[in-house]
C-alpha cells in the first residue's frame, strides 16, 4: 500500500491561527499568584463596633467663647457713651461623658453631659471720653449636649461624621457686683464634624462644633447697683448680650 503526502499551504491565515493557539496555551501555563504571593490586606481594626445598640465613652477637649454685644446708643446725663467688646479669645478646657444610641447605621444619637471652663477680658470703652474699664468673665458651665450624629460609609478604618443638635448651659460659676452678670442658664445649636478612627483596642474620634446662642444671657435689672450709678451705666449701654463657642474635642470610645 502506498501513503502520498496531502499538499500543506502555510499561507497568512494559517500563520495567524497558530499564533492564536500558541498564545492561549502560553497563557494557560502561567500559573496564578497564590494566597501567599498577593499582598496581604490590612486587617480591619473592631469591625463590630458600630453594631452595638449603646456604647460609652468619655472626652477631653479645648473651647473658645465670645460674647456678642449688641449697644442701645445709650447716653449718660453727663455725655458718656459706653462700648463693650471681648478684644481677644482665650482657649478653656472642657471634660465629658459619652452615652450613644444606636438608631439605624448611619444614624446615632449622642448625649455628652460634662463640665466646661473658660475666661475671658470684656474691655468697656467710652465713645468720648476714651475712659475704660476691664472685667474679667470667669464661667464654669455644666453643659448638656444633645446631638444627632450622621455617619457616612466606613473606609477601612476611618469613619467621618456631622452633628446637629442643641445644648444647655448653666454657669455656676458666677461673680456678684460687676459691671456686667448673665444669666445662669443659655442654650445653643450646635453644628459638627468629625471622624472615627478604629484602632485595636478603642475608638478615637476627633471633633469640632460651633455653639450658637440663642438667648440674651445680659442681666437686666441689678437691684445690686441701684447706689452704683457708675456701674449700671454699662449694663444700661447694652440691649442684648448673645454667646458663641467653638469646641475642639477628642473622644475615646
Amino acid at each position: 500500500m502506498k501513503f502520498r503526502m496531502l499538499p500543506f499551504r502555510l499561507d497568512f491565515p494559517t500563520l495567524r491561527l497558530l499564533l492564536v493557539c500558541l498564545i492561549i496555551s502560553g497563557a494557560a501555563g502561567v500559573s496564578l499568584p497564590t494566597a501567599e504571593a498577593r499582598p496581604k490586606q490590612k486587617e480591619m481594626n473592631r469591625p463590630y463596633a458600630d453594631m452595638k445598640r449603646w456604647h460609652l465613652g468619655f472626652s477631653i477637649g479645648t473651647c473658645l467663647q465670645d460674647l456678642n454685644f449688641t449697644h442701645n446708643g445709650f447716653v449718660t446725663p453727663d455725655g458718656q457713651q459706653w462700648f463693650t467688646e471681648i478684644p481677644s479669645w482665650n482657649p478653656g478646657i472642657n471634660v465629658q461623658v459619652l452615652a450613644d444610641l444606636r438608631l439605624h447605621q448611619y444614624f446615632n444619637l449622642r448625649f455628652t453631659p460634662g463640665m466646661s471652663f473658660s475666661f475671658k477680658d470684656a474691655v468697656m470703652r467710652d465713645h468720648v471720653t476714651g475712659a475704660t474699664h476691664t472685667q474679667n468673665i470667669k464661667s464654669v458651665y455644666v453643659i448638656t449636649p444633645l446631638d444627632l450624629k450622621i455617619s457616612g460609609d466606613r473606609l477601612h478604618n476611618a469613619r467621618p461624621y456631622v452633628t446637629v443638635g442643641a445644648m444647655g448651659a448653666f454657669d455656676v460659676g458666677k461673680k456678684k457686683s460687676d459691671f456686667l452678670m448673665f444669666n445662669t442658664a443659655d442654650a445653643y445649636l450646635t453644628v459638627g464634624l468629625g471622624c472615627d478612627f478604629y484602632l485595636p483596642f478603642f475608638k478615637f474620634n476627633p471633633e469640632i462644633k460651633f455653639c450658637f446662642g440663642l438667648t440674651d444671657i445680659l442681666r437686666h435689672k441689678r437691684p445690686d447697683l441701684d447706689d452704683d450709678p457708675e456701674t449700671f451705666k454699662i449694663t444700661q449701654s447694652l440691649k442684648k448680650v448673645k454667646s458663641n463657642m467653638f469646641m475642639l474635642t477628642f473622644y475615646f470610645e
